[in-house]
């Protein structure tokens, strides 16, 4: 079951990061105020736990997915899918245009991931991650109807 995020979410969100080095590292305090930022984030279910977040932030006509990451133990379920999926849908409905992400250039799986999901590489940053450094790979999907 996809949801809104509610800051209840935050310490589940905060496990799931921890188990997630590829995703962007935020801290409870971070995710408690993501709301307070203008941004907006979903949750999946499954068996009554959160397993899975997406959150993204619009400007004007145009979103950028800002993090997305699935517990290891409930990837390659449609987890990620279903959040993205959720996540494009509102897009829509809020009339964006263009939706944004950056990924690590290592992180093979998300690109092909996003790839699947009508994302087209939009260009590179090098040295744009830390620890380690790597370049980012940025991506974009326009959105119709």
């Amino acid at each position: 079951m996809v949801r809104k995020f509610e800051v209840r979410d935050a310490p589940s969100v905060e496990v799931i990061l921890t188990k997630s080095p590829e995703a962007a590292a935020w801290t409870l305090n971070s995710l408690e105020r993501l709301r307070l930022r203008g941004e907006v984030g979903w949750v999946i279910e499954t068996g009554g736990a959160v397993c899975g977040f997406l959150v993204i932030r619009t400007v004007a006509q145009e979103a950028e997915i800002l993090n997305l990451s699935v517990h290891p133990a409930e990837r390659r379920a449609g987890n990620a899918t279903a959040l993205l999926l959720e996540a494009l849908a509102e897009c829509r409905e809020l009339r964006i245009k263009k939706v944004f992400l950056e990924v690590r250039e290592s992180n093979v799986p998300a690109i092909s991931f996003y790839e699947k999901h009508g994302f087209v590489r939009s260009g590179r940053r090098p040295a744009y991650y830390q620890s380690p450094t790597e370049a980012a790979v940025l991506m974009m999907r326009e959105l119709t109807g």
